[in-house]
């Protein structure tokens, strides 16, 4: 499949879900035509959400890189057929403290990438929550992906031990994947999605699956919507992500920590809705 058009990065000026909803759209701006489509990346902490988005928009991979706090704000472009779709991704936080701030990132949205670990099969069952809460109080219209991301790991190996049938205990060498592709797939059918396998870090799988998830979209229903969701103008960036804090202050990508104290105010709003 095609690669991604050229990235096209914005970063967020302290623009909340609910300071993103009422712009419009300019489908037929150009030649080709540009339909925003509200994404959302959910899943456990720690999968690798937030390195598959920026692996689908930077083309790059960061080895260490910090939890994300709140949630973080990227676009990207896909081509589809004459279209193009500008994707307004929001990485959510993976940690169970900022849980109760997802429905303001999903409300309204086209699409979501559900996000498990294949190397942890904890991972899965939180993955399956998520889709379960999406399918319950998402729009009804919803594209939703399964994506078991680091299939980089699939085929290392790992000691554990185990204990013998005479009750001692021994390592043994297993390979690291812990959720096979077969019960992904079984999965994503049980529940209607659509199921890749991907690694952020090699790249693989990382844009037929944005791909996919655009071909399946509604196009003309997101385009005669009365109200889809539409992001605010935003600031040129490059490649710089803002972290919205629950706490209202911005975090940037590479970790340093908003704090009010030092005037790193973003204006997030807990009530907000988008």
């Amino acid at each position: 499949m095609s690669s991604p058009s050229p990235v096209n990065n914005s970063q967020s000026s302290g623009n909340s879900p609910s300071s993103a909803a009422n712009s419009t759209p300019n489908a037929n701006s150009n030649a080709k035509s540009t339909i925003q489509v509200k994404l959302v990346l959910l899943g456990e902490a720690a999968v690798g959400k937030s390195s598959v988005a920026l692996r689908f928009v930077n083309k790059e991979f960061q080895e260490n890189k910090e939890p994300t706090i709140g949630a973080a704000f990227l676009t990207q472009k896909s081509p589809v057929g004459d279209k193009t779709i500008k994707y307004e991704i929001w990485d959510t936080a993976g940690q169970e403290r900022f849980h109760s701030l997802a429905p303001m990132y999903y409300r309204n949205a086209q699409a979501a990438v559900v996000v498990y670990d294949i190397t942890k099969k904890a991972t899965l069952d939180k993955a399956i929550a998520w889709i379960k809460e999406l399918q319950r109080q998402a729009n009804g219209n919803i594209v939703i992906a399964l994506c078991g991301n680091k299939l980089d790991l699939a085929d290392e190996t790992q000691e554990v031990e185990v204990e013998t049938e005479e009750g001692q205990d021994e390592n043994e060498a297993t390979t690291a994947r812990q959720v096979a592709t077969q019960v992904g797939e079984e999965t994503a059918r049980e529940f209607g999605l659509l199921f890749f396998e991907t690694s952020a870090k090699s790249g693989q799988g990382i844009n037929d699956m944005f791909t996919e998830i655009a071909k399946k979209l509604p196009l003309d229903s997101i385009i005669s919507s009365r109200n889809p969701y539409r992001p605010n103008q935003l600031n040129s960036g490059n490649g710089r992500i803002d972290l919205l804090r629950e706490s209202g202050g911005a975090d940037s990508l590479n970790g340093t920590r908003g704090d009010r104290a030092n005037g790193n105010n973003a204006g997030f709003s807990r009530g907000g809705c988008c």
